[in-house]
């Protein structure tokens, strides 16, 4: 009898904003979903998304995802015009959105995704609400960061 997968982390992750981590302290987490077209669905299993410099638009009580690009396969986008910039819906609950759209509204505070990946057969976004970085907070997180690989690769030396 065949031992059923599970997820292996970083097998399901599609695309990460690297920069919003580097950019912005996190105060809270979301997940939603992402109302998609076949052929960006194709593109995602692919691995054809970027997220820098995408945000997160409140409007009219729906949540939009702006700026995310993702390229168009050529097999697979072949009887439709893909767009690859095109604003895609955010699926939230109703307290959910006006949580974020609530606390975007604060001075310093915005909403940004940090990562698209799979659950089971479909896409997630993960999102976050931001405060931004100072400059000596940025210079913070990359002495610590030189420093965490500092002390792997003398542990590795060492062991």
């Amino acid at each position: 009898m065949g031992k059923k997968k599970g997820n292996v982390p970083g097998n399901n992750t599609i695309a990460q904003n690297k920069k919003a981590r580097f950019e912005y302290h996190i105060d809270e987490t979301f997940e939603a979903g992402l109302s998609l077209s076949g052929w960006e669905v194709k593109s995602l299993r692919a691995g054809k998304a970027q997220l820098t410099d995408t945000y997160i638009l409140i409007k009219n009580g729906e949540a939009w995802l702006l700026g995310s690009h993702i390229t168009p396969l050529n097999t697979a986008s072949t009887h439709v015009v893909a767009e690859p910039d095109r604003t895609r819906k955010l699926l939230l609950h109703r307290k959910e959105i006006a949580r974020i759209f609530s606390r975007t509204q604060e001075k310093g505070h915005t909403c940004v995704p940090l990562k698209l990946y799979w659950k089971k057969n479909l896409v997630k976004c993960e999102l976050a609400l931001v405060r931004g970085k100072q400059l000596h907070d940025k210079r913070a997180t990359q002495k610590e960061r030189d420093w965490n690989r500092e002390k792997a690769r003398v542990m590795r030396d060492h062991a």
